[in-house]
């Protein structure tokens, strides 16, 4: 069997809507885990992009850009979420990196 990694579930935890990124982050406080800190700039970073082009797309209704929008948050949240679930630091693809970079305040 694979050995437990510290924080994973505070990593899934994360991926489970903003309210669970908040959670998680309040999880990773004390002690702090690497791994759960990763998933939860992850998870953060792409609830709040989502978040941020639906109030986008609230004022410019396209319904072929809202099926964009859930297709490309869908696919991000599977990739992310299984690779907590697999213990794996991968960063979703294209913004991956940059949400660590911008959400370093997620100690």
């Amino acid at each position: 069997m694979d050995e437990e990694i510290e924080g994973k579930t505070t990593a899934i935890i994360a991926y489970f809507t903003i309210i669970g990124a908040f959670i998680a982050m309040s999880m990773n406080w004390d002690p702090k885990h690497d791994f759960a800190r990763f998933h939860t700039r992850q998870a953060f970073g792409l609830h709040i992009g989502f978040l941020g082009f639906a109030l986008f797309l609230s004022q410019w209704f396209n319904e072929y850009a809202w099926y964009g929008l859930y297709v490309f948050y869908i696919v991000l949240w599977f990739y992310g979420f299984l690779g907590a679930l697999n213990n794996k630091k991968q960063s979703v693809p294209v913004l991956g990196p940059y949400f660590q970079k911008w959400f370093t305040f997620i100690s």
